[in-house]
């Protein structure tokens, strides 16, 4: 059984950088694929980031392309998404999703709010 926890939400002005944790328990993402997803009031769940457990190869959304990294630490167990150049457009609740075929298990979410 999987267990996602996220981390590293908060409040940041237009511009700033900050960076997300999603802390896996339960097993090892080494052979999970992994991804970041948000949702913003009002709006549909979208995928911002993910990364493949076989190749280590990272997958954006157009709109955070070249502006968020993602990256993983086998050692921590733990994914990374760091988010620079922020934008209004990007608060939403952050979510880390973990799967093979398909994601099957979701943290809770953390918030990341953008003050223009």
């Amino acid at each position: 059984q999987v267990e996602l926890v996220e981390s590293g939400g908060g409040l940041v002005q237009a511009g700033a950088s900050l960076t997300l944790s999603c802390a896996a328990s339960g097993h090892t993402i080494n052979d999970l694929n992994m991804a970041w997803f948000r949702q913003a009031p009002g709006s549909e769940r979208e995928f911002v980031a993910g990364i493949s457990w076989s190749d280590d190869r990272p997958s954006y959304a157009d709109s955070v392309k070249g502006r968020f990294t993602i990256s993983r630490d086998i050692a921590k167990n733990t994914v990374y998404l760091r988010m620079n150049s922020l934008k209004s457009e990007d608060t939403a609740v952050y979510s880390c999703a973990a799967g093979w075929n398909s994601y099957t298990t979701w943290g809770q979410g953390t918030q990341v709010t953008v003050s223009s």
